[in-house]
């Protein structure tokens, strides 16, 4: 097949210079729309942390027994470590927000990161699990 010339002639030409423009605009808004998917995600963690501590709270104060206590103590445990969680995947959603967004704004190329957010934030969070599990069976 023979391709007619690229030149100034040509609208494709000009199209497709306009739509190289607007990459950038949708990877900034690409780039914004996970940074918010981020933050409720972590919202979510952290109220879900503070609503098991307040749940068993309740349970204790309904019927004070020593098992009501120890799970209270497991639920203040547990819930504080998804608020540290849930704090921490924000500030690293965040700082990988900002030094996106200047390497786009730099024209740099963005390569994807062997060791996302997301695999750190879900290994976190087996780990918290896991430690809960395992305190929960040594009791």
């Amino acid at each position: 097949m023979n391709k007619p010339p690229a030149d100034s002639a040509d609208p494709r030409v000009g199209l497709a210079r306009e739509r190289t423009g607007l990459v950038g605009y949708r990877a900034k808004l690409a780039l914004d729309r996970t940074t918010l998917a981020w933050i409720r995600t972590t919202l979510t963690m952290a109220s879900f942390g503070f609503g098991m501590d307040a749940f068993f709270r309740t349970l204790r104060a309904s019927s004070p027994t020593d098992e009501t206590r120890r799970m209270h103590e497991g639920a203040i445990a547990f819930g504080a470590a998804l608020i540290v969680l849930g704090l921490v995947a924000t500030v690293l959603a965040g700082t990988s927000h900002w030094l996106t967004l200047q390497k786009l704004r730099r024209g740099q190329p963005l390569e994807l990161s062997p060791w996302p957010l997301s695999i750190t934030v879900a290994l976190l969070f087996a780990i918290i699990g896991l430690a809960g599990l395992w305190a929960l069976f040594v009791r």
